[in-house]
């Protein structure tokens, strides 16, 4: 497996970057009143899995293939870090949202 660090550090970042942002904008626009965290949680993995439509611009190579195979682990493993709580990034966003 070739070094992919780029992609690794991204899909570290993901969430922290990109969809805790989405998401806190997402409720904020609805104004419906404060998500519990879990909801949160679910908004921030939602957008979180849209990074699978960039993936699919990759090329359908042996090689091409293996990267979406290994992005798409890594994206799934960080997804569930989130869901469960233990994103750091994502829980600090939340209460941060409630203020």
């Amino acid at each position: 497996m070739q070094d992919f660090f780029e992609i690794e550090r991204l899909i570290e970042d993901l969430a922290k970057l990109y969809s805790t942002a989405c998401a806190a904008s997402w409720y904020k626009i609805l104004n419906s009143g404060y998500p519990s965290i879990q909801e949160f949680r679910e908004k921030v993995a939602e957008f979180m899995r849209h990074f699978e439509y960039t993936l699919s611009f990759y090329p359908n190579t042996e090689q091409g293939n293996n990267f979406k195979i290994y992005a798409k682990k890594l994206l799934e493993e960080e997804i569930t870090s989130v869901l469960k709580g233990d994103n750091k990034e994502v829980e600090k966003r939340y209460k941060y949202l409630l203020t």
